[in-house]
């Protein structure tokens, strides 16, 4: 049954205007997608899903940017000491070029999916061996994809849920100077890539979390060090999600409060109690409608990327069992209701922010003024 499910949806023509379509016409540079590898081509049982897994992947009109979720992390990109290897990562930088994507690379320096061989030296590392291995790790995967990349998270997840440094091996070692070496190496290696501080928990302007990140944003620019992005990675509850303001207060703390740059949603997925059901819908339709109507709101919110776009390729049920159906397609690749929210308060957005004109062919209805945050949710 399933198979003949896909098979019609196979058949099913794709939107004339759609998701990046939207977002270009009102001024963001991308709506896009992860998409994983090796854990995409791993998925048994799904095989007969691909073809179309690629073709909406694929769509310049639905997604304008993709980012590894896994292929480029240490485990893969430097699985021994001095050797690298690129293989999964290309799979999803090659994605990009063909189909003329930005690519979001994604993570130089975290302290999870670490090589077993950094975390079996925990003992034995000292200051000296540690910053060379960062530095020899950066400069080289970054070195590689010199170039390719619109933007880095240079360094992922260094908090903790109260805001305090998350005691990882590096900071153990190192303390925050970890972070600070880390953004000097790769603002030297690849000096035209968006260097970003990329975490969660990160959303609400009020949270401790979101406080430790200000406090990073500083510490970096205190020391001249280059910091150009900060990346919300936005993994919602259904139930209990930021309000448009809040994203809009959080994001203007990091950008108008701070002078970072650029802002992005980079990791947009938001989970709900299973099995699903109207109410749980409506409410994720809500979550992801405050996430569009903020981004667009703030001139420095340069774009929405969603943690893949196909429930059965999400990470949430894995990790949070009893929860799922996070992302905004189907297993049967019909549209979550939340499609449809993200595509009304894009159509309902002015383009004063100024637009690229991108997707001129959206037959979008336009206001002369902003609407208020009651009209667009």
């Amino acid at each position: 049954m399933r198979s003949f499910i896909l098979s019609l949806a196979a058949l099913l023509p794709l939107a004339s205007c759609q998701l990046n379509d939207y977002a270009k016409k009102v001024g963001l540079k991308y709506f896009g997608a992860a998409t994983d590898s090796p854990g995409q081509r791993e998925r048994a049982g799904y095989e007969a899903a691909y073809s179309k897994y690629d073709t909406i992947l694929n769509d310049p009109k639905e997604f304008g940017q993709t980012t590894p979720t896994n292929g480029m992390k240490w485990l893969f990109t430097e699985p021994e000491p001095g050797v690298f290897n690129y293989t999964e990562g290309e799979i999803v930088a090659t994605i990009a070029r063909n189909t003329n994507k930005l690519l979001r690379c994604h993570a130089l320096v975290w302290h999870n999916q670490l090589a077993p061989w950094v975390e079996a030296n925990t003992t034995v590392w000292t200051p000296d061996t540690l910053r060379a291995a960062i530095t020899r790790h950066i400069a080289n995967v970054a070195g590689h994809w010199k170039g390719r990349c619109y933007a880095w998270d240079v360094v992922n997840e260094a908090l903790d849920e109260d805001g305090t440094y998350r005691k990882s091996l590096f900071y153990k070692i190192l303390g925050e100077e970890y972070i600070k070496l880390a953004f000097t190496v790769a603002s030297h290696v690849d000096p035209d890539a968006k260097l970003y501080y990329n975490d969660y928990g990160i959303e609400r302007p009020a949270s401790a979390k979101t406080a430790g990140a200000k406090r990073i944003i500083k510490m970096l620019k205190d020391a001249g060090i280059r910091i150009d992005g900060v990346g919300m990675q936005a993994h919602l509850h259904a139930d209990s999600h930021p309000t448009v303001d809040e994203h809009v207060q959080t994001m203007k703390q990091f950008s108008e409060e701070l002078g970072v740059s650029e802002v992005a949603f980079t990791e947009l997925d938001v989970r709900i109690p299973t099995p699903v059901n109207d109410t749980s819908l409506q409410w994720q339709k809500e979550a992801y409608r405050n996430v569009a109507a903020a981004c667009v709101q703030v001139e420095a919110c340069v774009g929405i990327t969603i943690w893949d776009f196909y429930d059965p390729f999400s990470w949430v049920p894995a990790t949070f069992p009893g929860q799922g159906a996070a992302l905004l397609w189907n297993e049967d690749f019909s549209k979550h209701p939340a499609y449809d929210g993200i595509i009304d308060v894009f159509k309902n957005m002015t383009t004063a922010r100024g637009g690229s004109g991108d997707g001129a062919g959206c037959k979008a209805k336009r206001r002369a003024t902003t609407p208020s945050l009651r009209t667009i949710i």
